[in-house]
Order: C-alpha cells, then sequence, then structure tokens
C-alpha cells in the first residue's frame, strides 16, 4: 500500500476509448481488468478518476465543421485542434466509465471537456480556450489540500489525456510516475514523441 501522499489517476476509462467506441485506442479494452484490480486492491489511499463529458456539438467534433473529417486538424483559438469523432456525449452509453471498474473506490470523479468551445485533454486544465489562456478544472488544488505529493497515471489515450495529464501533473509540482502498461495510445505511432515527452518533463515511467 501506498502512503497518503499518494493518488492513483485513472483517465477516461471509457467505452468509446476501447475497441467498437467511436474513438478507440488500440487495444484499449486491455488495460481494464488490471486497473480493475488496482482499485480492488486498495493500494491507493487516494483515487482520482476523469470522464470524457462533451455536449453534442462540441467543437473539436469534426461534424460540426463543414467540408472536414476526423483528423483533420483546424485552427481553434490561435492554436492546432485535431478533429475527432464524435464522442463521450454527455449521457450517451460510450461516455459511461467502464462498468468492470468498482468505481466507488474513487474519491473524486472529475468531468472534463464540458464545454463547447474548448477541448479538454489535461485532468488539471483545459486546452486553450477563447480567452487565449488554460482555465484549470481544480484537480490539482485538490489534491494539495488533501496532502497529495505523488500522482501516478494510467488509463486512455495514452498519447492525449494521459500524456497531458501527467505533464500538468509535473507543472502543478506533484512526482508523478506515468504506468505505460496500464495505458493505450490512439495510434503507436506517437509511442516514442509520448517518452520524449514524458523525459522532458523529468516523468518517471513504469
Amino acid at each position: 500500500m501506498y502512503g497518503t501522499d499518494v493518488a492513483l489517476l485513472v483517465i477516461d476509462l471509457q467505452p468509446d476509448f476501447m475497441p467498437g467506441g467511436a474513438l478507440p485506442c488500440q487495444h484499449g479494452d486491455a488495460i481494464v481488468p488490471a486497473i480493475a484490480a488496482l482499485l480492488d486492491a486498495r493500494d491507493y489511499q487516494t483515487v482520482v478518476a476523469t470522464q470524457d463529458w462533451h455536449p453534442a456539438d462540441h467543437a473539436s467534433f469534426a461534424s460540426q465543421h463543414v467540408g472536414h473529417k476526423p483528423f483533420d486538424s483546424i485552427q481553434l483559438h490561435g492554436q492546432p485542434q485535431t478533429l475527432w469523432p464524435d464522442h463521450c456525449v454527455q449521457g450517451s452509453a460510450g461516455a459511461s466509465l467502464d462498468a468492470r471498474v468498482d468505481w466507488k473506490h474513487a474519491d473524486l470523479i472529475l468531468r472534463k471537456g464540458t464545454q463547447r468551445d474548448v477541448d479538454s485533454y489535461s485532468a488539471f486544465r483545459e486546452n486553450i480556450g477563447p480567452q487565449a489562456t488554460r482555465a484549470p478544472t481544480g484537480l490539482a488544488g485538490w489534491l494539495h489540500e488533501r496532502g497529495i505529493r505523488e500522482v501516478h497515471v494510467c488509463g486512455l489515450a495514452r498519447d492525449y489525456c494521459v500524456l497531458w495529464s501527467a505533464q500538468d501533473a509535473a507543472i502543478s509540482g506533484f512526482a508523478v510516475r506515468f504506468l505505460w502498461e496500464l495505458t493505450r495510445p490512439v495510434s503507436a505511432a506517437n509511442d516514442a514523441a509520448t517518452r520524449i515527452a514524458l523525459n522532458e518533463c523529468g516523468i518517471h515511467i513504469d
């Protein structure tokens, strides 16, 4: 069991990010049993889960941009924005947290991406919004007030939401361990770049 100053952060373990879902990660379902076992073991006294939770007309959806298709890139608030298939729409089955995990062990479930006009990969901050800033979610303060000093990160997708969450955790002053085998990417072609990005932040990769 880890000490009271260590938290587990489970990112977006939702059906839409698994095979058969709207935006599947490669073998995204393969990590579910191990994460479920991790929560059942109660090795972490603080567990946070995030849940992508988009309105149906979210600005990151390709369906909202005439002439564009999923995985095109546009400019949104002056920043590159990948356009995604419609996914994790609020209230949909694909947006639910995976039912194979006992989420009663989670101390906090943080919904992100709820604002129509800004995407939100990280658990800690939204992407650049209309005011040219990244609005905080409040998670860093919540963890700091609970005495958390170290965060272990897992979930989906390795190359986007898990990566950004790990980077922002480090920026927010936490020691970070990236549980590589308990993540899966949208594209394994991004793995090398993901490792470089984590190393540049001094994040330990397990």
